[in-house]
């Protein structure tokens, strides 16, 4: 069992103060032929603002991109939605040049706004020269087509609701299993907490019920974005996504698969839903399967 999330809730509120103090920012890894750093930096600050910076220039190809992109794309093979085709495939190998661009520090009320600018900045990286990007802070990757309609879907986007449905695609992988639960990595970007799941049945579930623990997992992590109360959520507290659906519990836990310096970790915590009616006594482990894989070359701050 994860232990109990060790931050504290500004009473009242939905804003928290973590006990880890680490403060999470995205890395943009960008690849191209021939990228020209003085282009990029002007750019990066136009899409961005002053606070984005170039982190790392690297005029040389490097060998291991095509297994990080191919693990930054098996983050979401459950959800298959990145569009990286042959084409995107093409640009990782041909790649001579990569370069790594630093956001802002991400607080709970910047998160969207900062989120919203890294887009813009992966649009403009993609219009000038770089071929492919990927998000060292999440482990996600998307084709280029895939980035600028997400970019463009930011831009256009004029309530929280529709600015949520063009972040969370791009930044968060909504559904991983580790072999005991399922989890979301990436919503510590966008400022908020992640979510688990814990079914506590045995056994490869079947499709239905597969696309029904999915499906549960990305509406909560989007009502935490738009719809979470004013004052928070208090541990117990029910979630369903529908009226007939399952009822599972909340319950907020510390981010211990991942170390406080790794990009991955989420100082937020995670929500974790558990079955309303479970009885503790009879829990199993799901049949064991691979771990996610370390995705990308700079894992830690």
């Amino acid at each position: 069992m994860s232990k109990v999330w060790q931050g504290h809730v500004i009473d009242g509120t939905r804003f928290v103060v973590p006990a880890s103090g680490v403060t999470p920012r995205h890395v943009l890894c960008a690849i191209g032929v021939g990228l020209d750093l003085d282009v990029l930096s002007r750019v990066v600050e136009e899409a961005g603002g002053e606070d984005f910076e170039l982190d790392e220039f690297q005029q040389e190809p490097d060998p291991r991109m095509r297994e990080c992109f191919d693990a930054a794309l098996d983050s979401r093979q459950l959800t298959g939605d990145d569009g990286f085709g042959e084409s995107d495939w093409a640009a990782v190998d041909a790649h001579d040049s990569v370069v790594y661009v630093l956001s802002p520090p991400i607080s709970q009320a910047t998160g969207l706004d900062v989120s919203r600018r890294a887009l813009a900045v992966t649009a403009a990286l993609l219009a000038n020269g770089a071929t492919a990007v990927k998000n060292e802070s999440s482990g996600v990757a998307c084709g280029r087509e895939r980035w600028l309609a997400l970019a463009s879907q930011a831009a256009a986007a004029e309530t929280v609701d529709d600015l949520a449905l063009a972040l969370v695609p791009a930044w968060v992988a909504p559904v991983i299993y580790d072999g005991e639960v399922y989890y979301s990595c990436g919503m510590h970007l966008l400022g908020e907490a992640d979510v688990e799941l814990d079914p506590g049945t045995t056994g490869v579930p079947e499709p239905k019920l597969m696309l029904d623990w999915m499906a549960t997992m990305q509406i909560a992590s989007y009502y935490l974005l738009t719809e979470q109360p004013e004052h928070g959520i208090q541990n117990g507290e029910g979630f369903r996504i529908t009226q007939d659906a399952p009822r599972w519990i909340m319950n907020r836990v510390e981010c211990e698969r991942f170390e406080d310096d790794d990009f991955f970790h989420n100082p937020y915590g995670y929500w974790r839903l558990t079955p309303a009616a479970r009885d503790p006594r009879r829990r199993v482990r799901l049949k064991r399967r691979n771990p996610r894989t370390t995705l990308g070359t700079r894992r830690k701050r």
